[in-house]
């Protein structure tokens, strides 16, 4: 089967995010209503699965889950995608991403602010690096670019169009002050990334913080 006639099964796809949802609300990376999953149905026509705007990540249900095109319009469900749709999209056209996971931690929060001045935030050293896609030695300085947050839109997807092209084996971006976009080919890897850059972030701000006078 091609590639472009790829079709991903709807119901797994739709069980999965809301798993994703429960397990990064009760490690706290999705607060409230914050963060918002898709994943990749089908690239020819594309189509993505997407959480509906304005709801409790840790309570997902299969109804909460939309289906879009490439013009961010529904084709199934009730409701409405995010407003940080254009940016999903962004990285399922730019980066081929099979899914993306948007996240709110503390830890990355308090990083995008930190560094922000500095356009981006340097991790290297850890051995966690490894859990990140195509890395195979701690030996790897990853370069996480950190993008002023914006309510405009277009704007924000102009810059992370923009980010993606300067930085094309990037595993993660920062909002500022808002939180992380990672993604990967399909759901289990952009989790994975989820679960490295946070753990990641933790460990750098808390190493920060203990070196301050």
């Amino acid at each position: 089967m091609s590639e472009a006639s790829l079709v991903a099964n709807w119901d797994d796809v739709v069980s999965r995010l809301c798993e994703i949802g429960r397990e990064f609300y009760s490690r706290g990376w999705v607060y409230g209503t914050s963060g918002n999953f898709s994943a990749r149905i089908s690239v020819d026509p594309l189509r993505l699965a997407i959480t509906s705007s304005g709801l409790d990540k840790g309570a997902l249900s299969p109804g909460h889950i939309l289906e879009i095109d490439s013009a961010a319009c529904v084709l199934r469900g009730i409701g409405r995608p995010s407003a940080e749709t254009s940016l999903h999209l962004v990285l399922v056209q730019q980066a081929a991403a099979g899914a993306v996971l948007h996240t709110h931690s503390i830890w990355s929060t308090l990083l995008s602010d930190r560094w922000a001045a500095q356009g981006g935030l340097v991790l290297e050293g850890y051995e966690m690096l490894k859990g990140l896609a195509g890395i195979v030695t701690h030996e790897h300085r990853e370069w996480v670019p950190i993008i002023e947050n914006s309510q405009d839109y277009a704007a924000l997807s102009a810059a992370l169009s923009s980010v993606l092209a300067d930085y094309p084996n990037c595993h993660g971006v920062l909002l500022r002050k808002h939180g992380l976009y990672t993604w990967g080919c399909d759901l289990a890897e952009a989790r994975r990334h989820v679960e490295i850059l946070e753990f990641l972030f933790e460990a750098e701000a808390r190493r920060q913080l203990a070196n301050q006078p």
